[in-house]
């Protein structure tokens, strides 16, 4: 699949990303897909804050949402500011967001997290040391609120203890349902916990999690298991990262150990799986390795609905869908900056470029602030008639101010409201 940014629609020919489509017991209205973007944003004790509300409400022109990584417990912690899933007052926290995103005709599952090896003592409780499937660093360095730092040797974990994370992503899975989501995606992906028990480079156990296929198969299928004990298969979704390196993985055999993972998954009839394309490494856009292993290997083998993501281009993703390769697609950078992104594709309006600095961590700059088509044209017309003296700007701010964040979202009005208190300050 060709892999670029999404372009202006003028050589969209079949506008079947508009096209409804079931997933689970859901009837979705089109085909985009917005996929887990961490972007470090929680508040004191990781939760959820008014601003997840706007930013998810936001982009619920996407038929499905899936949120940035959660982190089941405070152990599974990986970055600064993530909202978590473990706690009553998280729980709560996600309430709004859920709310708002249901009103819009979208439907929300949240991502499930735990990071393993990539986490750091400062996240951890007490100072820990991260736990992984064997005591194996990642060779690169880890963002903490203190910058940079090079990562840990982590802990091997006991056999009793997968079994209490399986538990774990248990309680994260109720935890969700009480706060009002749809359904939940299992991060097996981009080298956390459950892919560093997949990949030999970061698996050296002896006992029933390592060594063999089917042992560092095992502990995705615990997870799963767990999981769909909860919600049910068909509202219980899985991302994989078959051919990413991201995190330091590596598996010389990860043909055979990806194949029997999505053959033993699609027994399951589960709501998706979720793949992540060989051209992308964490964030970024790279060249696929020599042994990637494409996505269409996968299609041939799993029989349920497929979403695709990673810098597909409007035209990649529809011939993905209209020849069968995907059912949906995700796009991650292109929703970042674009809330409205189906309409872009139908109107051939520019797709903005997401700006690197703000990805992580920050207040509304380069999360909520991204307009709109509507946006745009409300705030222009707003504009000049404060520009004509026809309205007063403190006036029109004083109004703006005192009204209700979530219900200014659809008319135009949050966007104005940012914009103008820039001006002023």
């Amino acid at each position: 699949m060709t892999v670029t940014s999404p372009e202006k629609n003028a050589d969209v020919t079949t506008g079947c990303l508009l096209d409804p489509v079931m997933v689970g017991p859901y009837l979705l209205k089109n085909r985009f897909v917005l996929p887990p973007l961490t972007r470090s944003r929680a508040g004191e004790g990781d939760v959820p804050t008014e601003m997840h509300a706007v930013y998810y409400a936001q982009r619920a022109h996407a038929a499905l949402q899936v949120t940035e990584g959660s982190p089941i417990s405070r152990q599974g912690t990986g970055f600064p500011w993530t909202p978590g899933i473990y706690s009553p007052a998280q729980v709560e926290g996600w309430r709004l967001t859920t709310a708002e995103v249901r009103r819009r005709n979208s439907r929300i599952f949240l991502q499930l997290w735990h990071v393993g090896r990539q986490s750091h003592t400062s996240l951890q409780k007490d100072n820990a040391l991260p736990v992984a499937p064997s005591a194996i660093p990642v060779r690169a360095q880890i963002f903490t609120a203190e910058g940079l730092q090079d990562f840990e040797t982590p802990r091997a974990l006991e056999n009793s203890e997968i079994a209490d994370i399986v538990r774990d992503f248990g309680a994260a899975a109720r935890n969700a349902q009480e706060a009002g989501f749809d359904g939940v995606e299992i991060h097996g992906a981009s080298g956390y916990l459950i892919d560093q028990f997949l990949c030999a480079g970061s698996n050296a156990r002896t006992d029933e999690y390592g060594g063999s296929v089917e042992n560092r198969v095992r502990f995705l299928l615990q997870v799963v298991d767990e999981v769909v004990s909860v919600w049910g298969a068909d509202r219980v979704g899985v991302r994989l990262s078959p051919s990413s390196t991201y995190g330091d993985m590596f598996s010389s055999d990860k043909f055979e150990v990806y194949t029997a993972a999505v053959k033993e998954l699609d027994k399951y009839g589960l709501a998706y799986l979720h793949l992540v394309e060989p051209t992308i490494s964490g964030s970024e856009i790279v060249q696929a390795a020599d042994d990637a292993i494409p996505t269409s290997h996968f299609r041939s083998i799993y029989s349920g609905k497929l979403i695709v993501a990673g810098g597909l281009s409007f035209e990649a993703a529809e011939r993905a869908v209209s020849e069968g390769g995907a059912d949906l697609v995700g796009f991650g950078k292109a929703f970042m900056a674009n809330p409205d992104l189906p309409i872009r594709y139908v109107n051939g309006a520019e797709i903005r470029e997401p700006d690197r600095v703000t990805y992580y961590g920050g207040d509304e700059t380069g999360y909520t602030d991204y307009p709109s088509c509507l946006d745009e044209e409300y705030f222009d017309r707003l504009n000049s008639q404060i520009e004509t003296g026809q309205l007063s700007r403190d006036e029109v701010l004083d109004s703006l101010n005192s009204g209700d964040p979530l219900e200014q979202i659809d008319g135009g009005s949050y966007y104005a409201r940012l914009m103008l208190s820039r001006e002023v300050s």
